[in-house]
C-alpha cells in the first residue's frame, strides 16, 4: 500500500475483488475519512464481501457490482488495485481504458500478478501474464508505468500512472 501511496482518506478501488481480503485491508489503511469500493463481476463475491465488511464493522466500503469491461466505478478515485485477476480478464485494454477514465489526474493502477518463472503458488504457468503485456495493455490505456515493484516473492508489481488530461 506504502508502493501505491495510499494514505488516510485516499479513496480506492478494489478491482475484482473476490472474498475481500485486500479491501478490509485498504477500508483499515484509508480510514474513517478514506473510501473503498470493492468491486467484482460475480454477485456471488459482493455478497461474500458485504457480509464480510458487515461483520468487520467498516462504513467506508461500498460494493460495486461490474461488468468484464466496466468496472463501473465511482468518479474520481486515487488508487485503483488489481491483484491476480489480470490473466482471467477477457478485453484488458478496455477495461483499462475504462479505468483510467475512473482516475483523477495523476491517479495510480497498481497490478499485481504472478511471475513467469514457475516459482510458488498461483495459475499454471500458461496462465500466467508478462510483465510486458501488461505494460503494453496499460500504455494503449493512457496509463505510463512509474515504478515496478519487486519486493514481493512470487509476483510482481506494476504501478501506473494517470497523467493530466
Amino acid at each position: 500500500m506504502d508502493f501505491l501511496e495510499i494514505a488516510e482518506g485516499s479513496v480506492v478501488a478494489d478491482l475484482g475483488a473476490g472474498g475481500g481480503w485486500f479491501t478490509i485491508r485498504l477500508a483499515r489503511r484509508v480510514g474513517p475519512n478514506g473510501r473503498v469500493y470493492a468491486q467484482d463481476i460475480q454477485p456471488e463475491m459482493i455478497g461474500a464481501i458485504d457480509r464480510r465488511v458487515e461483520r468487520e464493522g467498516l462504513k467506508n466500503v461500498e460494493t460495486v457490482l461490474g461488468t468484464p469491461v466496466d468496472p463501473n466505478l465511482a468518479k474520481p478515485v486515487d488508487v485503483v488495485l488489481i491483484v491476480e485477476t489480470y490473466y482471467e480478464m477477457e478485453d484488458p485494454r478496455t477495461l483499462l481504458r475504462n479505468v483510467r477514465n475512473s482516475l483523477k489526474p495523476g491517479g495510480r493502477v497498481g497490478i499485481v500478478e504472478f511471475s513467469k518463472d514457475g516459482h510458488g503458488p498461483g495459475p499454471a504457468i500458461k496462465d500466467r501474464v508478462d510483465p510486458e503485456t501488461i505494460i503494453r495493455d496499460a500504455e494503449s490505456a493512457g496509463l505510463r508505468l512509474d515504478a515496478r515493484g519487486d519486493f514481493l516473492r512470487y509476483q510482481y508489481l506494476l504501478k501506473f500512472v494517470a497523467d493530466g488530461r
